[in-house]
């Protein structure tokens, strides 16, 4: 992999085996300058600490590797559309944690899932999420941004629409505001009801009109098991699915994205960090094709 390549903006989930600051490098062994991680056990309650010599070693590995974007997806557990209080506190308390490690840590972003209205009133459940992100970074300083996850809109889900994030952030008191934006994952935005296939403009002109492109904060390059408008949140390698490879190729050749972190959750099956390095070719090929097809000419400005 040469150096040049982990200058772009592609990343992926890499593990934290051994101790978060572990992750740093293992993001370099796949050609990466951009990691997510978990700062815990995702499916766990635990709120394990991050102590001072754990947030050096990561932030000195981090350092020593180049990282460039790094940042945290949120426990599984976590619900703050929920109706019920006592989950409700406890999903606030778990989400407040998480700032709290990604703080710790330096981390860059915290991407959430807003969760689920299981009473089916999703204005309330959306009114919810946003009292849970507001409190937590009222209670927690620091650099990382929130940024709220397009789901794929399953039952009482909340958050599959434009709208519905529009609303959980417009609900944040604008004193907080700066440190809330969106992630767009294709798989989810695909099986909601966005069409990067056959409408691909539709979807950024629709995504720049409601939330507007300056909040776009990461997004995950997924493809999709399912079909278009399911409602199924299930990841499929690059070009493997129903998205295809063409919405892929459009994603890395989009000038107004190119800053935009693109991270990978794609499967790695029995072939760990192997599926992330192929997907991340893959993505890569797009964009050094489309420098290749272009004139000698031009190619030499």
């Amino acid at each position: 992999m040469s150096p040049d390549a982990r200058r772009d903006e592609l990343g992926a989930h890499v593990s934290v085996a051994g101790g978060v600051q572990n992750a740093p490098g293992r993001a370099v062994e796949i050609g990466a300058a951009n990691l997510q991680l978990f700062t815990k056990q995702p499916n766990r309650w635990a709120e394990p600490k991050i102590d001072d010599e754990t947030a050096a070693a990561f932030s000195e590995a981090r350092a020593e590797h180049g990282i460039a974007v790094a940042g945290a997806h949120d426990s599984y557990l976590i619900n703050l559309s929920s109706p019920d209080r006592r989950l409700w506190r406890m999903s606030q308390r778990c989400f407040q944690g998480e700032l709290q490690r990604c703080a710790a840590l330096g981390l860059d972003f915290l991407v959430t899932h807003p969760g689920n209205a299981t009473d089916g009133d999703i204005e309330e459940g959306l009114t919810r999420n946003a009292r849970g992100v507001t409190e937590s970074l009222e209670a927690v300083e620091g650099p990382t941004r929130v940024l709220l996850e397009l789901t794929a809109g399953a039952g009482t889900t909340v958050g599959a629409s434009f709208e519905n994030l529009r609303s959980i952030i417009d609900q944040i008191p604008a004193s907080r505001r700066d440190r809330v934006g969106i992630c767009f994952d294709t798989c989810h935005g695909f099986s909601a009801g966005y069409d990067l296939v056959d409408d691909y403009d539709g979807v950024w002109e629709a995504f720049d009109a409601v939330l507007g492109l300056d909040l776009l904060g990461l997004i995950h390059m997924n493809d999709s098991k399912h079909p278009f408008d399911s409602r199924k949140d299930r990841h499929e390698g690059i070009g493997q699915g129903t998205l295809g490879e063409e919405p892929f190729r459009r994603l890395m050749l989009d000038p107004r994205l190119r800053h935009v972190p693109k991270i990978l959750e794609t499967p790695k099956g029995g072939d760990g960090a192997d599926a992330d390095v192929r997907n991340l070719t893959l993505l890569r090929s797009f964009r050094s094709d489309a420098a290749d097809s272009r004139p000698a000419q031009e190619r030499s400005r």
